[in-house]
């Protein structure tokens, strides 16, 4: 069958372009031809309205759902999204025809009320070429504050018809059970829990000579502990929990030997590592920064070092996501809310202990399997700039985890290992694979 995955973009290290990957290796595995349709040059079929920071959009997202500043009416603002749609419509049709696609697989693109035109564009082609379609629904827009209040009529019209739209052609794919029992109880939809999965047959990541360097690039020393925050940098990602678990890590007994045999001496050092996307979200960077300066926290803000894959960008060196994982010690995954949670499929993979938050998917989707996490707790505060805290005895239980998994090697393997069993045997691509196979 060939089958397109349609996303605002793709080959990228935000949540769902990984996800996509995953879905594409495993159908191509089973026998399908896949393409991507996005917004991005990496798509076999790009259509630039869709990309996720195209210009217009932005225009458009900002007028719908902040303040309607930049048309003289709502009538001129929905003129303008349905010239849009129409153009996207037009050429995805043409794309679809001319690709042979006989399954489309739209991901957040009828959930997330991002790019309107584009809904009301899929919806039409689909319904106009009667084509075979699984929605997969990674976030919704109820779940977020941007869309929840519309300034325009018209848009909540929108967001009720097209995120998702009730069709006979579509099934419906979400990615835990808080979702599931909200789209049945919003739009009387039944749908197909896929969580995130991850391949647990690869080779594991290790040392080797593309990344050996990798410490030292960053100005860190062999015996410095490297606390890795893999997440975008997203203010639901609660960074600043992971911040202050770090400052208040520095302030425990690690000196002398760790699980590894390194020595950790008073001239060595917490690093708290962020790779991910920073996105311009520049009010919440300079929160992070000034907090981690007000804690004594030594930030390393490496974005600009590592992407999807390994690469070369101005004739540097560029690091997979993965990399990172390779030089870290301990794994922080604070956020407060997460669809599913990629990141901490990639610690267990990557056999490293995890501090987490316990948000609410962990613990309708995740707890039940028992994984020997540091737990933060599920319960927090807002502080009085609208930043994430939790109480202060609710560190105590992880500190004393996490100092354990940073001094105690068989305790730390024997952690590590029971996790990656559990995960392997229950987020694995196989277990996508047998998902899949009932939805096509």
């Amino acid at each position: 069958m060939k089958i397109a995955l349609a996303h605002f973009r793709t080959g990228q290290t935000d949540g769902v372009s990984l996800e996509m990957d995953k879905w594409r290796l495993v159908l191509e595995k089973m026998g399908h031809q896949v393409v991507y349709i996005s917004g991005t040059p990496e798509a076999e079929i790009q259509i630039e309205e869709m990309f996720y920071k195209n210009e217009k959009n932005l225009k458009f997202v900002d007028n719908a759902y902040r303040c309607l500043k930049d048309y003289n009416s709502e009538a001129e603002l929905k003129a303008e999204i349905e010239a849009e749609a129409a153009q996207i419509a037009q050429k995805l049709e043409n794309e679809i025809k001319s690709a042979g696609i006989e399954l489309l697989v739209p991901n957040n693109i009828f959930s997330l009320g991002w790019n309107l035109p584009a809904a009301i564009a899929f919806k039409r082609v689909i319904e106009k070429l009667n084509l075979k379609t699984v929605a997969h629904h990674h976030d919704f827009f109820w779940e977020r504050d941007l869309y929840s209040n519309p300034v325009c009529s018209f848009v909540e019209e929108i967001l009720a018809e097209y995120f998702p739209p009730v069709m006979e052609e579509i099934e419906h794919v979400v990615i835990n059970r808080i979702a599931q029992k909200e789209l049945k109880k919003r739009k009387g939809l039944d749908s197909t829990v896929v969580p995130n999965v991850f391949n647990f047959k690869q080779p594991l990541w290790q040392q080797d000579q593309y990344n050996q360097d990798l410490r030292a690039r960053m100005g860190i020393k062999e015996n410095d502990i490297v606390i890795l925050h893999a997440t975008r940098i997203a203010e639901r990602k609660a960074i600043e929990l992971a911040i202050e678990f770090t400052a208040r890590l520095q302030q425990q007994d690690l000196q002398g030997k760790l699980y590894d045999g390194r020595e950790f001496g008073s001239e060595n050092r917490l690093i708290f590592l962020l790779p991910g996307l920073t996105e311009g979200n520049e009010k919440y960077i300079q929160f992070l920064k000034q907090q981690a300066a007000e804690s004594e926290v030594e930030i390393i803000w490496a974005t600009d070092h590592f992407a999807h894959q390994r690469s070369a960008r101005g004739g540097r060196k560029i690091y997979s996501l993965w990399d990172s994982y390779v030089i870290s010690d301990l794994i922080t995954y604070t956020s407060i809310k997460e669809g599913w949670g990629n990141q901490l499929l990639e610690a267990l993979f990557a056999k490293k202990p995890v501090v987490v938050f316990e948000y609410p998917v962990f613990k309708s989707d995740i707890k039940q399997y028992n994984l020997n996490l540091a737990s933060l707790g599920s319960e927090y505060q807002k502080r009085e700039d609208g930043y994430i805290k939790i109480e202060e005895d609710k560190f105590e239980p992880a500190l004393k985890e996490a100092v354990r998994y940073l001094k105690d090697q068989d305790y730390r393997q024997q952690a590590v290992e029971e996790n990656f069993e559990i995960a392997a045997e229950n987020f694995s691509y196989q277990r996508l694979k047998e998902l899949l196979e009932k939805l096509i």
